[in-house]
């Protein structure tokens, strides 16, 4: 059974930064991928960012230049660095880890932006 678990959510003013953690239960070296989606009151859960296996990474263009996503596989953990937030980044946000036809996804962690 794959677990995933977000942290690092919270509230944040315009202009400040969050880092996000998924941290799974094993080795994520089983992953073809992992990644983080965020899903905002009324709208449709979008991509942010993957990562690969051999860290190669993906960004969704609204969040290009401002948020990283890296891996430590040590510590079977995935992080989302976000800075310059703005209004529009509020969401809900949830890790997946995919290995071939299957994903998993954690909980999903909160992150609101003020203005």
């Amino acid at each position: 059974q794959v677990q995933l678990v977000e942290s690092g959510g919270g509230l944040v003013q315009a202009g400040g930064s969050l880092r996000l953690s998924c941290a799974a239960s094993g080795s994520i070296f089983r992953f073809n991928r992992m990644g983080w989606y965020r899903q905002a009151p009324g709208k449709q859960r979008e991509l942010v960012a993957t990562i690969t296996s051999l860290s190669s990474t993906h960004y969704a263009d609204s969040v290009k230049g401002r948020f990283t996503i890296s891996r430590d596989n040590a510590k079977n953990t995935v992080y989302l660095q976000m800075n310059s937030l703005k209004p529009e980044d509020t969401a809900v946000y949830y890790c997946v880890a995919v290995r071939g036809t299957d994903d998993y996804w954690g909980q999903g962690t909160q992150v609101t932006v003020s203005s």
